[in-house]
């Protein structure tokens, strides 16, 4: 039987003001206590990144949360995997970059 899950979407403007509202804004969303501290890792890197616009996903399937912070460009490797990739990568079960490297994302919840 299939997981259920739901998707929020949301485009943030390129500001470092904007990192505190991906915090709210994925807290109000996913219950998950590490989920606003990642979210806030991967806007901070994909904003450092220079990217102007950057559309926050946060997908949900049965336990499994997955954050996505994406940008119009290509990251650098020296804003994917910065210090702020440390924190995540400690937090969350899995994570990587996007295929198209615009992207990072990170899975919490259960390892299958």
């Amino acid at each position: 039987m299939p997981e259920s899950g739901q998707t929020w979407q949301k485009p943030f403007k390129g500001l470092p003001i904007e990192a505190t509202h991906v915090r709210l804004w994925t807290a109000g969303r996913v219950k998950h206590p590490d989920a606003p501290q990642i979210a806030h890792e991967l806007f901070v890197a994909v904003l450092g990144s220079g990217a102007d616009v950057i559309e926050m996903t946060l997908s949900t399937a049965g336990p499994r949360i997955r954050i996505t912070a994406r940008g119009p460009d290509q990251i650098p490797l020296l804003y994917s995997h910065g210090p702020g990739w440390l924190i995540v990568s400690g937090l969350a079960r899995q994570s990587g970059m996007t295929t198209d490297e615009c992207g990072l994302w990170a899975q919490l919840g259960e390892r299958r």
